[in-house]
């Protein structure tokens, strides 16, 4: 198992905490779509290390057509030197639409056809092959040689898929080369709900397992070495899984566990505002299933029996401010 780091969403230091993750000797970096354009630090992070491995966790796919996604996700191979993964996601309804003001549909079905004919176009350009994609949702005949790249070493980067329902994570299984679990998730979803899901779509691919397919994700660890700093980093993470837990979307996780009530108490709270309070939601039970907690030396043991079975690479989540030396000790730990 591989363990990964995310970068700060402060884009003045990208390339110096891309350096220290991998100095510190995590094999990979990856980027969010929040406040700033993920690919650029991907662009950042490449120009800043030689050897770990560089990705967006998540890039939002329906932000963008299959086109533009080709093109940023052939360019970033070649300057990461083969190091580069695309990974996507679908956001929301309301972001899709009202903050990007781009058609929302049929997401699982849209975003299967988006990463068909993003690997059309590639083959495209990759391997010459005549561009002629026709979908439900997108159109790609058209690509002259002034508007055509250079084959490359390096070829295209694997698509890895985010998802948490059903419908998703069989897409992923069906058309990504990998596929990122949600945070918000528990070891009986991912053994209930998950893999099954990954495994149907592998099955309409023509494969029999997820041999050669990345199960990849953040995951969260509450961790500290004091009473002062656990109790920081407990809130932290109960408030970051109040804030998933209060999406209706995400709703099949907490009732795996007899909890959907308090996906309604939740999602009251969001609307109206009551941020802060909703941590008080997320009960201790919660907390464990959803989180490792523990000192360093404790935590990093626990990660490898969590998902050490399943996960190939994992990514530290921590939704708190903490002692950057806890990670020190964490990674040595899991080691």
């Amino acid at each position: 198992m591989k363990i990964d780091a995310s970068l700060s969403d402060d884009i003045g230091v990208t390339q110096a905490v891309a350096a220290k993750i991998e100095g510190d000797g995590y094999a990979g970096v990856w980027a969010s779509e929040t406040r700033h354009d993920p690919f650029l630090q991907c662009l950042q992070a490449a120009m800043a290390t030689e050897t770990v491995t560089i990705g967006t966790a998540i890039a939002i796919g329906f932000a963008r057509t299959p086109m533009t996604l080709a093109n940023i996700g052939y360019d970033l191979a070649r300057y990461s030197r083969g190091r580069f993964v695309l990974g996507l996601g679908s956001q929301i309804k309301p972001h899709i639409e009202r903050r990007f003001s781009m058609p929302w549909s049929h997401p699982a079905a849209r975003m299967r056809e988006l990463i068909l004919a993003t690997r059309a176009i590639w083959a495209t350009w990759q391997e010459g092959a005549k561009l002629d994609f026709r979908g439900d949702f997108y159109t790609h005949t058209l690509m002259t040689p002034f508007f055509t790249p250079e084959p490359h070493e390096y070829g295209p980067p694997p698509i890895f898929l985010a998802g948490v329902g059903e419908l998703m994570t069989e897409a992923a299984g069906e058309v990504a080369d990998g596929f990122f679990v949600h945070p918000f998730t528990t070891n009986r979803y991912l053994d209930e709900v998950t893999i099954p899901a990954l495994l149907r779509g592998r099955a309409k691919a023509g494969k029999d397992s997820l041999d050669g397919f990345v199960v990849n994700g953040p995951l969260f660890v509450t961790v500290g070495r004091t009473e002062e700093e656990m109790a920081a980093a407990v809130f932290g993470t109960k408030k970051r899984i109040a804030f998933y837990g209060s999406t209706p979307s995400y709703r099949a996780v907490l009732e795996a566990h007899g909890w959907g009530e308090a996906q309604d108490e939740l999602n009251t709270l969001s609307k109206q505002g009551r941020w802060d309070e909703m941590a008080d939601v997320i009960t201790d039970e919660m907390l464990y299933e959803f989180s490792v907690v523990g000192t360093p030396a404790e935590v990093g043991p626990k990660l490898v029996e969590k998902v050490g079975k399943t996960y190939q690479r994992i990514t530290l989540y921590s939704p708190y401010d903490a002692d950057p030396s806890l990670w020190t000790e964490l990674l040595a730990a899991a080691r």
